[in-house]
């Protein structure tokens, strides 16, 4: 008979509800679930996809062991023991210091991932850290880091109450929306039209998301922080700032007209190709709206000056008034606190940057972390401190790095590399050892970190369709069984449940020291007894009963707790986002700082760039509404159909470079070169080109079929890796100078 089971899609920030039908242990159809609170029935193609994902024959359910060029498969005990005898002469030489971790975007999506990369970074003493965040948002961090106090704390826009929306760098018709999760976002901004409103699209391409707005405005890339500068001088010089409510939680407003003076208007076309009157009509427009908000995403953060750009999001949300306000820029308050999102102890005292540089290029450390484009250069250069054994996390760097080619040629020489993947990809063929997770549908899910920049609030707990079959661990247990081998415990004898209540109790231990925390001063064992079960569950239960929601133990009868939100099996809703200024603030003074020092202070370079003119033609990236991680490529119904790996190029560019629609091209920068398929259209503004990011499966040596047959080319061969942004350290990979000639 069949079974329909409700399961919430992790597989981007819009976390739509599905029913997924089960039939003789095979998933045989996955339907929007139209009764859950959170996404009413809305649904992607990705979301239909996860059971093609969960049957995937290429996926591994068995550890792989290398073999010299070969694998063979292991059992989980002979894994752990071949992970053990890597690794225990590196650390015996050269200490811990010689390891480095990379976590990938999907841990963020994964239930135990997401929890346990926290247990593991501390229990293992691993130090070097990198992940994809600095390929994708470490400007946010950044910026709300120096801004709020807390690198996490991101406003998202109210996007359900606005009549104003500028946004820039982002395609959330793509996307779904990325650092501001709800599902249809189309639909959404449909209804800020049907309500009077308006939506300005900021972009060199005129996306799916401009199709659907009021305005598209074309903009050279990485100049976003003259536009927004500029929009912040016109509101100065006309007298239209006004942050209301905001002037008594915020300090260094006083600030702002000094630091925009230089950067008028006219100051600023040429460099960002939008006239000085259009400049002008954004500004007081945003400043006309009875409410607006200003969004900024992925194309204002990995660019030149993505933390500047980023931070004026901030500061024109906060002199037009409409931070922490309904329609406006507004704070979520999520019911599960993700354990990413409270304060690293060596930041107690507030968020300092630079502490110590990498060993190679000199890089500064950022948040604890260095630009992934360093990664190679630590494996391959001799010397003291380098890097002889990665654990990789869910992550496929060798294709979603900078300068992926470098990366690529270094992995090899490490002397152990072990991977937590489902899959024989580009990154995971150069590894020892590779452990295989579970499946979506294979673990339970109950979002925590994505549920800070959500437009509402609310909960969802998704138990697993299928069972994870025996003896394999979940793989909050594969990352505690690593960390307890690099921190020196033999592998056989490594007891997860052990280092679990270590991790657990802790935490407890801690938050019973916060003040002002439902915990503080409690008894921590009498706290952690009443917390039933182990792994990510009892994590979770801790987590809600001390939320926003929670019922405190014992405080509040009627809040949630872990057993009382699985009697809600569509998910709780939680309300619209509400005012939470001072309280989400943690800065020293529990002001907002409005013009951080940190960040002001790379102002400089961005005069210069005014002053150097830049006829190049650019490059910029761009992603598909059934693709958002590279193993997403070995699924048929998301890749066939037409080739979506194509260079998109202006009619003129392609008759200036003498290629054509449908012909091949070489495109080359200082860092390499691919050749790629042709697809002229107007849709670019001139002087702009742009590829897809994920793609470059042509490896004889990786196992995944589909992915292989739809290869196209990696636009990450062509992104320098020594270009960053200099306050985050975030890789530049939209704006890099390109040539384009026929093929």
């Amino acid at each position: 008979m069949p079974e329909t089971h409700l399961h919430t899609c992790t597989l981007c920030e819009a976390m739509c509800g599905l029913e997924i039908t089960v039939e003789e242990d095979r998933v045989t159809g996955i339907r929007p679930d139209h009764e859950d609170v959170w996404s009413r029935g809305y649904i992607c193609p990705k979301g239909a996809a996860l059971g093609d994902l969960h049957h995937d024959p290429d996926r591994l359910r068995t550890p792989l062991v290398r073999n010299g060029s070969e694998w063979r498969e292991a059992t989980w005990p002979e894994a752990f023991a071949e992970v053990e005898r890597l690794i225990r002469p590196v650390i015996e030489q050269d200490g811990v210091d010689a390891l480095a971790a990379y976590i990938g975007n999907p841990t963020a999506h994964n239930y135990s991932l997401s929890r346990y990369a926290g247990a593991f970074v501390p229990l293992s003493g691993i130090t070097k850290l990198y992940s994809a965040g600095t390929v994708d948002q470490w400007p946010k961090n950044v910026v709300a880091a120096s801004m709020y106090g807390g690198m996490w704390t991101i406003p998202v826009p109210d996007i359900d109450r606005t009549s104003h929306m500028l946004i820039l760098g982002a395609n959330p018709a793509a996307s779904q929306g990325s650092l501001m999760a709800t599902p249809d976002v189309l639909g959404k901004i449909d209804a800020i039209r049907q309500r009077g409103g308006k939506v300005v699209v900021v972009d060199p391409r005129r996306t799916a998301t401009a199709e659907r707005a009021d305005q598209w405005v074309p903009i050279r890339p990485g100049t976003d922080a003259a536009l927004l500068l500029a929009m912040l001088n016109v509101l100065v010089t006309e007298e239209r700032v006004d942050p209301q409510h905001l002037s008594r939680h915020a300090r260094g407003i006083e600030k702002l007209p000094e630091l925009c003076r230089a950067f008028t208007p006219e100051a600023v076309e040429q460099t960002c190709a939008i006239s000085a009157t259009t400049i002008r009509a954004l500004a007081l427009e945003l400043s006309a709206a009875s409410n607006a908000v200003v969004y900024g995403r992925i194309g204002t953060c990995n660019q030149e000056f993505g933390t500047l750009a980023s931070w004026l999001v901030e500061v024109l949300n906060i002199v037009t008034g409409n931070l922490d306000r309904p329609g406006g820029s507004m704070f979520a308050n999520p019911a599960v606190r993700s354990l990413a999102t409270m304060r690293p102890p060596e930041f107690a005292d507030g968020f300092t940057f630079g502490r110590y540089k990498s060993r190679v290029r000199g890089a500064p450390e950022v948040l604890g972390q260095y630009p992934v484009s360093c990664l190679a250069e630590e494996i391959a250069e001799p010397g003291e401190g380098r890097i002889r054994a990665l654990i990789t996390i869910a992550g496929n760097p060798a294709i979603s790095a900078p300068d992926a080619g470098k990366l690529d040629r270094a992995l090899p020489q490490l002397d152990c590399m072990v991977s937590l993947d489902n899959y024989v990809n580009e990154t995971t063929r150069h590894a020892h050892v590779i452990l295989p997770g579970a499946s979506a549908l294979e673990q339970a899910h109950c979002g925590d970190l994505i549920w800070g920049w959500s437009v509402r609030n609310g909960a969802h707990y998704s138990p697993a369709v299928f069972d994870l079959p025996e003896p394999r661990p979940a793989e909050w247990q594969i990352l505690l069984t690593l960390a307890g081998i690099v921190g020196g415990q033999k592998a056989e004898e490594v007891d997860t449940d052990v280092l679990d209540d270590l991790f657990f109790t802790g935490l407890v231990d801690a938050l019973t020291k916060v003040e002002g925390h439902v915990l503080y001063q409690r008894d921590a064992g009498e706290i952690v007894a009443a917390t039933a079960g182990r792994g990510p569950d009892r994590m979770t239960d801790l987590l809600l009963r001390t939320g926003p929601y929670g019922e405190g133990y014992g405080k509040d009868a009627e809040g949630l707790s872990l057993e009382r939100l699985k009697t809600f099996p569509h998910g709780v809703d939680l309300g619209p986002l509400e005012p939470r200024l001072p309280e989400v603030l943690e800065t020293i003074d529990s002001k907002i700082d409005v013009a951080p020092s940190y960040i002001t202070d790379d102002l400089p370079r961005l005069s210069k760039r005014l002053a150097r003119g830049d006829d190049s033609l650019l490059l910029v990236s761009r992603r598909h509404l059934r693709s958002n991680n590279s193993w997403m490529h070995n699924v048929e119904k998301l890749v066939r159909g037409r080739d979506r790996c194509t260079l998109l190029i202006h009619p003129s560019d392609a008759d200036s470079a003498g290629v054509t629609d449908g012909g091949r091209a070489t495109v080359r920068s200082s860092a390499g070169a691919i050749e790629v398929a042709v697809e002229v259209s107007d849709e670019m503004m001139p002087g702009v080109v742009s590829l897809p990011h994920g793609w470059g499966h042509d490896s004889d040596q990786i196992r995944m079929q589909v992915a292989r047959r739809y290869a196209g080319a990696n636009n990450n061969l062509l992104a320098p890796g020594e270009m960053v942004d200099a306050p985050s350290g975030n890789a530049v990979v939209n704006g890099i100078p390109v040539q384009v000639a026929r093929a």
